[in-house]
């Protein structure tokens, strides 16, 4: 059996464990809470068409917003998470969506309305995806693709779940109303969450690592020292065209 040389705090030894597991749980039920802020807007869109006296162009300008909102979100909200942890970017996140929420269903022009979405609600939601993401890959070692696919996949669970709450809720009391109650839930939901992921990432030995693969798999060593023949900021650069390629297509 190989032994591993734990990190300071002994978190290494928590890698593929039990509160690995319970992380990515807790990570995909903040992504489920997160989410609505994509699919919200979405459903609403024909009340807010009709209430603002807007054509459909004009109605759509508060998704697009949050889209963007989305984008500058995961780049400012990642990194602070770097510096801070993923707890406190998440509870900030959580206030900012119940506010925007509750703020949007008192507006009373399409730009103010526009405004919570593309500010508080697109940026809110943009740290219960990518951040999240990143954050639990440190808490995996031989399924990390696995667990970084479920916590992703937190945000599609809520594209299967909201829109259809939201659409009974509108149809009873009005998207105004629903907004509000949405907001209240996403606060009362996302920060008790977020309070569970408390514990830092690991800080993991690369050496033990490359051993603990290499005694799993032939040429698994190998595979941990080869690198691609790009940098750093390529790479970035290359995933943002495929991000920003990959929204455009489903916002179609």
């Amino acid at each position: 059996m190989t032994t591993f040389r734990p990190s300071a705090d002994g978190s290494a030894a928590l890698i593929d464990g039990r509160y690995a597991w319970t992380r990515l749980a807790v990570s995909m039920l903040l992504g489920t809470f997160g989410s609505v802020g994509f699919w919200g807007v979405v459903v609403i869109l024909p009340a807010v068409q009709a209430e603002f006296s807007v054509d459909r162009a004009d109605a759509s300008i508060p998704y697009t917003l949050t889209m963007a909102g989305f984008a500058a979100g995961n780049v400012l909200i990642g990194r602070y998470v770097d510096r801070l942890g993923i707890v406190i970017p998440v509870i900030v996140a959580a206030f900012g969506l119940g506010i925007g929420f509750v703020g949007a269903a008192y507006t009373g022009a399409l730009w103010q309305f526009a405004l919570m979405q593309g500010v508080l609600i697109g940026i809110g939601t943009a740290a219960t995806f990518g951040p999240l993401i990143a954050d639990i890959s440190h808490w995996f070692r031989r399924r990390r693709g696995f667990a970084v696919a479920i916590a992703a996949s937190g945000n599609y669970v809520g594209g299967a779940i909201w829109p259809l709450v939201m659409q009974v809720l509108m149809d009873g009391y009005g998207w105004r109303t629903t907004y509000i109650v949405v907001g209240i839930v996403c606060v009362a939901g996302m920060v008790p969450l977020a309070l569970a992921l408390k514990r830092p990432p690991p800080k993991e030995d690369p050496e033990a690592t490359a051993v603990a693969l290499a005694s799993r798999a032939p040429g698994a060593a190998a595979a941990v020292a080869r690198t691609v023949p790009f940098s750093n900021r390529t790479l970035m650069i290359l995933l943002s065209i495929a991000g920003i390629s990959c929204r455009v297509a489903m916002s179609m």
